[in-house]
Parts: structure tokens; C-alpha cells; sequence
């Protein structure tokens, strides 16, 4: 019987054992600031800040669009994430006009880190890893939250105070002024911008993929505008036990997304994929959040350059990967698109090129494939057509492509 994704990246992550910060029951330090929202019993979740026992300048802690740029290690995100204890407190998704709402909106606006005083009603323990959201230290329920008055980013305070602004406008507005993904997330999640009365708290895991699917659809659109490339480009990137392909090809915009997971827990090899048209897509991925954030990603950077491209993404996940959420995703296909591109006259060149830094053959995700296959079959390649003269590597031929 096949795994899913989700139960597959579960079994990695309840295999790790993670050492978290160790604090005690009150907790004076900095936020980076940081909010994090449950969706367990929702619409009455767990909501709550995260603070370090540090003082000065944490932010580096919560943002993950400098952690590719700067090289910071896998071990060097963990122990970021580690060190930042959630506190949580039982709260009606609806009712924003508390005390303590307010409190988190405070953080959530913040342009800096914020001084914070915390007392738990118990030890903070335990940890947590996930394949959607980054990871955090121990957690525990809040008897008493004090912190110092913030001061806010302007752009985001704009948006705050605008309530006749829907949460989409706000959310593609704040990115083409540049703002951070994790600064309009944490925006939207503390129910900090939207209009008037429809305002509320967004779970975390929610409101990263409702980010990526507004900024997304927008971006789709005006990328449809534009020309086509013509040449079939491929972007490569490795980072953080990851290796990604981005393969722009000269058509209408369609989209697939692939990855295989090698060897992580065993000797396992497995190919997860979902794909679009240029319809574009009804319904929840199966893959998850990382197909959303793949995807803005990459019309991202169309939509910079003002040309139009169909994407077929392969990333390869090797030993030593930890599902960090899907900022891993986003943020390495973003960095891979920065890259200056390699171009060839046609896919199979393209793959043969590809398959050289990739350990499972490329076959295999072909076989796996939607749009690569049908790509193939337009032109009734195969992949043998792969293989051009200096290819040393051997790909087994396949018999027939598609599920």
C-alpha cells in the first residue's frame, strides 16, 4: 500500500529527537517578534507569542527569507527555532477585541523585536517540527503576558487601520511593496488586517498557504499578459540537504510540482507530485502547502521579468533532510530562480542536463509525471532522447509515461 505524503513526513519527523531551550515558569525575554496560531478545535485554538530568553535583537530567529541568502546551516535554523518557547492561551478565533489579541497584534506589527515577560502555568516542554510551518521549542499555557509598547511597521500599520481594505487586497499590496512573506503572514494570522468586522485570527498553517494562493493568484494573472520565453530554461539550486531543477518551458503558463525523498529514513525512494493546467487548479493539493508556495515562487519571478513560462519543478530531498515547513520550499525555489539560468533547444536536452546533478534517475519522476509526460508526448519523445553525447550516466527506459 503507497504512503501519503503527510503520514511519510510525520514518521520522519516523530523519529527525531530535537534538545529544545529550558526555561522555567516565567520567562523575561525577547519576541522577534513572533505569534504563533493553532488550528486544533478551531474555531477555539491555542494562540500565543514566542519569545526567546534572550534580549536585543532576535529577529533572526523568525525570518526565514535571510536564512538561504546568509548560508545559515540546517542545524543553525533548528537551533533558532528551538530556542523559541510558545506560550498559549485558549481563544475564539472570532473575538479579536481582547486584551490579549490585541497583545499579539502588537507583536505581529512589529517592526523590531519586542521585550516580553511570560508566565506559564507550567514548565514549557516538548518541541515541534512540521512539513507546513517552521519548527519551535517547548510550549506552555500563559497565566500572564507583559510587553513593552512596539513600534510598528509603518506599512503594515497602514494596513491595520485600513478596514475597508479586504485581507486579499492588503496581502498583495503588502508584497508589491516588498514587505517580508513572514511579516504580512503573521499579519493576517493575528487577524490584523481585512475588513471591519470579518477580521479574525487565521491559524498559522492556514494563513501561510492563504498568503501563498492570494499572492499567487495575483501574480497568475498578470503573468498570463506577458510574451513567452523561447528557450527552455533550467534554474538548479541545492541548500539545506535539498537539490531543486526549475525547468521554465517556452508555453502557456501550466505547472508541476515533484519531489522524492531519498533515503531519509532507509532505503526509501518516493516521488510525491501534483500538478495545473493553465486553467489552473480546483481543490486542496495532495502534496500539501508546498505546492502553493512553489508556485507563487515561481510567478514571482515571471512576473519580475514580465514573461510567461509553464514550470516543471524536480526537487530532490537526501539524507539528513528535516521537514523545516514550507518556507523551505519557497525560499530555495525563490534563491533558484535568482541563479542565472542554462538554456537549451528542447526537454530532453534540458533533462539530460538535469539528470547529471540529480542521484534518482530521471525516469523516475517522468514516470511519476503529468505535465513532463504529456510535454514528452507532444512531441513523441522518449527518454532515451535524454542521453546526448558527454552524458555518461545511464537512465533505464520506460515503457510507457504517466500514472
Amino acid at each position: 500500500m503507497a504512503i501519503g505524503k503527510g503520514a511519510y513526513l510525520r514518521s520522519i519527523t516523530s523519529a527525531h529527537a530535537i534538545p529544545s531551550v529550558n526555561v522555567g515558569t516565567r520567562l523575561d525575554g525577547s519576541s522577534p517578534p513572533s505569534v504563533f496560531i493553532g488550528s486544533w478545535n478551531y474555531p477555539k485554538v491555542y494562540a500565543g507569542p514566542m519569545i526567546a530568553p534572550l534580549h536585543g535583537d532576535t529577529r533572526i530567529l523568525d525570518m526565514p527569507e535571510s536564512w538561504i541568502p546568509e548560508q545559515r546551516s540546517q542545524e543553525e535554523i533548528i537551533s533558532y527555532r528551538m530556542s523559541l518557547v510558545r506560550g498559549k492561551l485558549r481563544q475564539d478565533v472570532r473575538e479579536i477585541d481582547t486584551r490579549f489579541v490585541e497583545q499579539l497584534q502588537e507583536i505581529a506589527l512589529s517592526a523590531g523585536s519586542i521585550e516580553s515577560e511570560a508566565l506559564f502555568n507550567e514548565v514549557p516542554t516538548g518541541f515541534s517540527l512540521s512539513e507546513e510551518q517552521t519548527p519551535f521549542g517547548p510550549s506552555a499555557g500563559l497565566e500572564q503576558l507583559e510587553i513593552e509598547p512596539p513600534k510598528w511597521d509603518p506599512q503594515l500599520e497602514k494596513i491595520y487601520h485600513d478596514t475597508d481594505l479586504s485581507a486579499a487586497e492588503a496581502i498583495v499590496s503588502l508584497h508589491a511593496q516588498g514587505v517580508p512573506f513572514t511579516s504580512i503572514q503573521k499579519a493576517l494570522s493575528a487577524g490584523a488586517m481585512g475588513r471591519g468586522r470579518s477580521r479574525k485570527l487565521v491559524p498559522t498553517r492556514w494563513s501561510i498557504t492563504a498568503c501563498d494562493t492570494t499572492i499567487g493568484d495575483h501574480l497568475m494573472r498578470d503573468v498570463r499578459r506577458h510574451q513567452l520565453i523561447d528557450t527552455v530554461r533550467v534554474h538548479k539550486f541545492s541548500s539545506l540537504n535539498n537539490h531543486y531543477a526549475v525547468i521554465l518551458l517556452p508555453t502557456p503558463w501550466q505547472y508541476e510540482w515533484m519531489e522524492a525523498f531519498l533515503h531519509i529514513a532507509g532505503t526509501e525512494e518516493l516521488i510525491f507530485s501534483d500538478f495545473e493546467w493553465n486553467r489552473g487548479k480546483r481543490g486542496y493539493s495532495r502534496v500539501g502547502g508546498c505546492f502553493y508556495s512553489c508556485k507563487m515562487a515561481v510567478l514571482e519571478a515571471l512576473s519580475r521579468e514580465q514573461r510567461q513560462a509553464g514550470a516543471i519543478i524536480l526537487r530532490e530531498a537526501r539524507r539528513g533532510y528535516v521537514p523545516m515547513g514550507v518556507f523551505n520550499v519557497r525560499e530555495n525555489v525563490r534563491n533558484a530562480l535568482m541563479q542565472p539560468p542554462e538554456h537549451f533547444e528542447d526537454l530532453p536536452a534540458a533533462l539530460s542536463a538535469v539528470s547529471q546533478e540529480f542521484q534518482l534517475p530521471v525516469s523516475r519522476f517522468a514516470e511519476e509525471s503529468t505535465v513532463l509526460a504529456a510535454s514528452l508526448r507532444q512531441k513523441q519523445l522518449h527518454l532515451s532522447d535524454f542521453l546526448t553525447e558527454g552524458v555518461h550516466r545511464t537512465i533505464p527506459a520506460c515503457s510507457q509515461y504517466g500514472r
